[in-house]
């Protein structure tokens, strides 16, 4: 399935975080944090400004980047999860 984000937003797949073990503990799912790290998917085409000029994106496809905690929305694609936010909720790019 073919996802295209319209104006500034990003399709976002979360990076599954490597489960910690402290002193013989080990955490459910239900009570883990979300992944703020993920890897872009697809971009939109950036946003328009009220003269119609496009904004140009900072992210593009394959970045890593970080996220805001409650940033976007999760959506299930072909048994996926992914998060589609506005470019404003990513905070940076991992590089």
């Amino acid at each position: 399935m073919t996802v295209r984000p319209l104006a500034d937003r990003v399709l976002v797949k979360p990076l599954e975080e490597e489960e910690q073990i402290k002193g013989g503990i080990i955490i459910p799912d239900t009570a883990k944090e979300k992944p703020q790290e993920g890897k872009v998917i697809a971009v939109g085409p950036g946003k328009m400004t009220e003269s119609g000029e496009k904004i140009a994106m900072n992210v593009k496809v394959d970045d890593k980047v970080l996220y805001g905690k409650y940033a976007g929305t999760e959506v299930r694609l072909d048994d996926e999860d992914y998060m589609i936010m506005s470019e404003s909720d990513i905070l940076a790019i991992i590089e």
